[in-house]
Formats: structure tokens, sequence, C-alpha cells
């Protein structure tokens, strides 16, 4: 059986991954005997099997395919057309979750319009000329949220602060079974949308990224990335990602900069610093390796007492980890179920009365806010009345 394709529709999306007909006929005919051709696939009439195939690389649905209206590949559709390079070569999987979230991100606003809601920028933009240290504690006195010890709550209660200044942040989840994982942790874009991956295990690691592409926001320069957590300072680093860094150390670190700049070298004869380390580590969110780091980048540790520490706490990592699989193991020999599910992205507070009020006003359905805020329909109740 065959039906009429759009092959401009086609076209648009391998222009917007950057997909050669070469390499896109050799992804869909993965596992097939006889390869397929240009003529199987870019043709106006094309067998539905085939569209299917093509369907399980980008996702979209087959009546993506069959839409008569030709997408316009501009600036304001993707960040892929506004911007070529990008700090990490992107694989399939980072540019599938871009995508979506630039439609998503396109979508809300045109609802936030129709609902007549005026999301603007009300911080300052912000240049890497301006000190990052100094941008920080102002942007920390406005944005940091104070008494949060857990890093997930502290996550939570910072996304809210962010809201408040309407600045976007969602979260994406990776299974382990997903096909195509994405080699980035987080990006931003314009105007102020950042996106970032869960990272269940490692939440403080979460909390950089998202003070990092906060720097990002402030210097409205919009950016795709997997963050080098071993070379923060590092020379390779162009100046708008190391200003990043800084102002995220600076934003997290707060009042104990000053505590770690007074430190003196850490070495066996100070235990390394460990105790107060574990102390600062849990009161700023910042990860006891990226302390560290940033004590090895001020002269503060040496390189092989560096690599030292950096070695314990890994093994710290690995032990755990470990401990932790033994411990399912045998709770499942005493046939108890695995707890927990899979990790759900936190909704932003500006996410979630952006969808109320375009329901409230009639824009949107009880059916459209449930996929908005991915919610199950027993659990709208909970955010309208």
């Amino acid at each position: 059986m065959k039906i009429e394709q759009n092959i401009a529709r086609l076209n648009y999306l391998l222009d917007l991954y950057k997909i050669s007909h070469k390499e896109f006929l050799a992804m869909i005919s993965k596992g097939l005997k006889n390869s397929l051709t240009e003529n199987d696939v870019f043709v106006k009439n094309i067998k539905v099997a085939y569209l299917k195939r093509i369907d399980k690389i980008f996702n979209k649905g087959l009546h993506y395919y069959l839409d008569p209206k030709t997408p316009e590949a501009n600036k304001e559709a993707s960040i892929f057309f506004r911007k070529k390079k990008f700090n990490t070569e992107l694989n399939f999987g980072a540019k599938k979750i871009v995508n979506q979230f630039e439609e998503f991100k396109i979508s809300l606003s045109t609802i936030a319009k129709l609902a007549e809601l005026k999301i603007e920028r009300t911080v300052p933009v912000y240049t890497v000329q301006d000190s990052s240290k100094v941008v920080a504690q102002a942007i920390r006195a406005e944005f940091y949220p104070k008494k949060y010890r857990k890093n997930k709550d502290f996550l939570k209660a910072l996304i809210g602060k962010l809201a408040e200044k309407n600045v976007l942040v969602f979260e994406f989840v990776e299974t382990w079974n997903k096909k195509d994982t994405a080699n980035i942790e987080g990006f931003f874009l314009n105007p102020n949308v950042i996106v970032l991956k869960r990272m269940q295990d490692a939440m403080s690691r979460e909390i950089f990224t998202l003070a990092h592409e906060l720097g990002h926001y402030l210097l409205n320069i919009e950016e795709i990335e997997k963050i080098d957590f071993n070379d923060m300072t590092g020379a390779s680093l162009s100046k708008v990602e190391r200003w990043c860094n800084d102002f995220a150390y600076y934003f997290l670190v707060g009042e104990y900069g000053d505590v770690l700049d007074n430190l003196e070298t850490a070495s066996a004869k100070n235990d390394y610093h460990f105790d107060l380390i574990g102390k600062i580590s849990m009161e700023t969110h910042l990860s006891r390796l990226a302390l560290f780091t940033r004590l090895l980048f001020k002269n503060q540790i040496s390189n092989t007492n560096y690599n030292k520490v950096k070695i314990d706490l890994e093994e710290q990592y690995r032990a755990r980890k470990e401990k932790e699989k033994k411990q399912r193991e045998l709770e499942k020999e005493m046939g108890k179920k695995p707890g927990g599910s899979s990790p759900k992205p936190i909704n932003s507070p500006l996410l979630i009365s952006t969808i109320q009020t375009a329901f409230y006003e009639g824009i949107i359905n009880e059916q459209e806010v449930c996929k908005r805020l991915n919610i199950k329909p027993e659990k709208l109740t909970q955010f309208i009345r």
C-alpha cells in the first residue's frame, strides 16, 4: 500500500538534523536484507511500510509527512538554523531532545499569546566583560533559595525562583533502555528556556548545570552542551564557557567562597580538608569533587594529591552503588518487588500557571492540559478546579 507524502517535510527534517541522503538511507535500511534507495523513499507516493521506518527515526507520527504545508527552515523555527556550531558534537539523540523542546517552546509561546500572558524578560543582559563573581552575587540575592539541604528540594526551589522571573526550566528524563540517548546535560534557548537532563544519582551536577545555563541566559547566548566537570576553568574553554562556569560556582558557593580562598594547601597533613569540604558541599550543593577541582585551579592542592582525592571519591561512589545493587538483588531473592519508578520531570510553576490560564480562557482542553503537564487524567484536579 502506498500513500502520498510531502517530500519537502522529510527534507526539512534532514536539513534540521544535518543528515545527508546517504546517511539517512543507511539509518532506515538497518536490519533489511536489501537497502532502501532514493527511489524508494524520496518519491511522491511511498509505501506505508517505508514511511513507518522513517518515523521510527523521527517519532513525528505518520500524519506529519502527509501534511501539505511545508515548514520553513528559518531562525525562529530552530536553534539549528540560528547556530551552526556548538561546544559539544551533538549526537542524534541530543538533536531530537533539543528539537522536542524547541517545538514545545514555540507552541507554549503561542498559547501564552492567545491567553494574553506577557512572559517578558525582567533580568538585565550581561556580557563576559562583567565580573562573573559580582554578577553571581547580585543574582544570588534574587534567585538563591535558602534553607534547602536536600539537593532535589533545592533544585525544585531554584526552578521556582527562576519561574518568578519568567525563566522556564524543563527537565528531560532518559530511561536506561532508551534507544537514542542524548550526549548533553543542558541547554539554553532564547528567550527564556533552560532544559536539563535529570541526573537522579548526581543531582549536585544537575544543579551546577542549571546554574551554568542560567549564566547563558544572563549573557543571552544560546548553547547546547555536555559540561566537562574536570576542566571547569581550563584554557581550552571559550570566554563564554569560562564565564558561565565561574558564575555557577560563585552563585552556588556564596559566602563559603571566602572560606575556600583562605584554606591552606590541601595535603595529607590536614587530611585534605575532607571534613570541611564535605560540610561546604552539603551547604552549597556543589559536589566534593567540584570543590576539590576548584582548589586545584587555585593551586591550593597539587596535581598528585588532587588525583588521590579524585580516585578516593570515585571509589566511594562505586562502593555505594555496588552496595545498593547488592541490596536490590537481596530483596529480589526475598521476593520483594523493586520499589520506585522512573523519575518524573519537575514542572516549573511558570509552565503550570501558563497552562492553567490557557485552560480557564478556553484555549486548551483537559486532554491538552494533561499532555502539557505530563500528568494522568486522575491527577487533573490537582491543577485545575
